[in-house]
């Protein structure tokens, strides 16, 4: 037990920085934004408000995410793509059918995520850097050009990786929490009448005398909740004991007692129209707040851009994405992780979001139109979990799903309300990600068969070797291949082609661990298939530069009758064309393929294998 306290409370350290940046910022912008909607500060008002902030983040952030959804984990990993991968959905025939429904609330729950990680650094950084302006009003002009800035900042060092500095990131949250509840306590001293506001009647009082406008409402109290699901997809980082020790002893408290002293210094003063989280403290502490602020919020866009690179290197080993060229930033943390592509993009539309929207108050209406939607899609997996996973009965998993189903609905209803506001940015974003997801998945289907019949059947090839049919031509030659099989596709395709094969022939099949190194002894096997054809599988670490003349080298050490100075390298690169007569694919669809497949890394760019020992087998496929 001792063992597990020394893990788990340094993991709950860490968890304050990994896991829970996106939700200890919310009280820079949500309580303003909710008094914004309502249009009124008397007390009443502010204490169904704050009701509401506080059973919204229990039943949304401690039942539902803590307490049920972490449950749903794949072998430790979090997040809608790894519960989409334990539910196992796929497209069918019919939109209606189990399957097809299950994918595609994964797969756009999942691309949803990519529209958040581009609206949380714009809005938690322009709501850090406002409140200069409540030190003085001559910086206000300063704020955006500051935020921009910074933003930029923040996209500019990923390349470096933050393994180094990620340290401090559990410290320095945890002194941005204490510093939310120290100064809430002391406003709340001032007023310890405003906790009776932790009675739900006054929640549910407060929507039912605002009737349809609650809607609305319920759409600013969901700022107080974006970041639940980042307990779910990085608690493999932490392990979940460690984030629901987090959430109970530092995040829940703190951001209580935060709103609960928001809320009384409004009572006392309903005349304040500046940022309540600014206003209500003293002045003095104004300025190191905005600094302390500013980075933590800094540390929530860093989980936020960490969380959509985990996001794609999960996509595509689903094989809903195309592969990217993935960096390694840590040699200790697997998802210390660089992905360029999606890095620059996401700084660009972070950058054109802050810049045209130009304040944390509207971009407010842009936010949460996504988690919303993305935490519907996942109470619809998690109910096919219960149900198929853990084998509950209905009677014990309708109920709550239902409940959280109701509550995600609300909410889900009352943001697209917002949708005139900004609500479409992140889901065109979304739409866009899922287009591609569900395009890149359909077309390598079409293409894997169409290079089907273009190879010979394996055992007729092998027969052909055995009664010495086959003509076999001087040199050496290694097939790169993705399947474990002995004679894989690219082997067929060759014999199809060229009627013939080398004297010595080597299938080598490389896969990534999820380990940093492997030892020497566990990295490759290998096995002698008989006439001159050797299989080899070799496994790298993450952190590992693939060197294949060296793993080679180590094959011919254990028998493998291989010369490495006539080697040749093969590896497929086939095209895309249409089909005029039978197009498997729209127009657009096609063309968005073709772009993705010709820009996706290749085997050979990932072993920067030399130019003039590689011959790329490729042929046109017609989709």
């Amino acid at each position: 037990m001792a063992e597990e306290n020394r893990k788990v409370l340094p993991g709950a350290l860490a968890a304050l920085g990994i896991v829970f940046g996106d939700i200890g910022t919310s009280p820079l912008y949500t309580l303003q934004t909710v008094l914004n909607d309502t249009g009124s500060t008397d007390r009443e008002t502010l204490l169904g408000g704050f009701s509401l902030l506080v059973w919204t983040m229990i039943l949304v952030v401690a039942v539902k995410y803590a307490t049920v959804v972490m449950r749903a984990d794949n072998k430790g990993e979090g997040g809608i793509l790894a519960l989409f991968s334990l539910v196992g959905g796929s497209f069918g025939k019919h939109w209606y059918t189990r399957g097809t429904l299950l994918a595609a609330a994964g797969l756009f729950g999942a691309a949803l995520l990519y529209g958040d990680g581009a609206i949380t650094p714009a809005i938690s950084v322009l709501s850090a850097i406002e409140g200069i302006g409540v030190v003085t009003k001559s910086l206000q002009p300063y704020i955006l050009p500051i935020a921009a800035v910074i933003l930029f900042g923040i996209f500019a060092i990923q390349p470096l990786g933050t393994a180094r500095i990620s340290a401090v990131f559990g410290p320095i949250m945890l002194l941005w929490f204490l510093a939310l509840g120290g100064i809430g306590l002391s406003s709340l001293l001032h007023d310890p009448s405003v906790l009776i506001g932790l009675n739900p009647f006054y929640g549910l009082h407060f929507l039912y005398e605002h009737g349809a406008n609650s809607l609305v409402i319920l759409g600013a109290v969901f700022l107080s909740v974006t970041g639940a699901e980042a307990l779910y997809a990085d608690m493999s980082h932490v392990g979940r004991p460690s984030v629901r020790l987090a959430l109970a002893v530092i995040v829940l408290p703190m951001l209580v007692l935060s709103y609960a002293g928001q809320t009384a210094f409004l009572v006392s003063h309903p005349q304040i129209k500046d940022n309540p989280f600014f206003a209500s403290m003293p002045h003095a502490l104004v300025l190191p707040m905005v600094v302390l602020a500013t980075f933590a919020t800094i540390i929530a866009s860093q989980a936020i851009i960490t969380g959509a690179f985990t996001l794609t290197r999960q996509a595509m080993q689903l094989g809903w994405f195309p592969s990217l060229n993935i960096r390694q930033t840590s040699d200790s943390e697997y998802g210390q992780i660089y992905v360029s592509v999606v890095n620059w993009m996401l700084m660009v539309v972070t950058l054109l979001i802050a810049l045209s929207f130009k304040s944390s108050d509207a971009l407010s209406g842009a936010y949460g139109t996504a988690v919303s939607t993305t935490m519907l899609m996942t109470t619809l997996l998690v109910f096919d979990v219960m149900r198929e996973r853990w084998e509950w009965p209905l009677w014990k998993a309708l109920p709550i799903a239902l409940f959280f189903a109701i509550i995600d609905v609300a909410f889900f209803v009352a943001n697209l309300l917002k949708i005139d506001k900004g609500g479409y940015v992140p889901l065109l974003i979304g739409l866009f990600i899922y287009i591609i997801m569900t395009t890149w998945r359909r077309g390598i289907i079409l293409l894997r068969a169409g290079l089907a019949p273009l190879g010979e059947r394996s055992d007729k090839v092998l027969q052909k070797l055995r009664n010495g049919e086959m003509i076999r031509t001087p040199g050496a030659a290694v097939f790169l291949s993705r399947y474990e099989s002995a004679l894989p596709p690219i082997v067929m395709r060759h014999v199809a082609d060229f009627h013939c094969l080398p004297e010595q022939v080597v299938v080598l099949n490389v896969k990534f661990d999820t380990v940093p190194r492997i030892p020497s002894a566990e990295r490759m096997t290998t096995k002698d298939l008989g006439n001159g054809i050797w299989q080899i599988n070799v496994t790298f670490g993450f952190v590992e530069i693939p060197n294949l003349y060296y793993v080679l080298g180590q094959a011919k050490e254990q028998g493998c009758t291989l010369d490495l100075d006539k080697l040749v390298f093969f590896a497929g690169d086939d095209d895309v064309v249409p089909d005029l007569k039978t197009p498997k694919m729209v127009s657009p669809r096609r063309i968005l393929f073709g772009f993705l497949y010709r820009n996706a890394v290749r085997a050979s760019d990932r072993f920067t294998l030399p130019r003039e020992r590689l011959v790329e087998i490729g042929h046109q496929v017609e989709i």
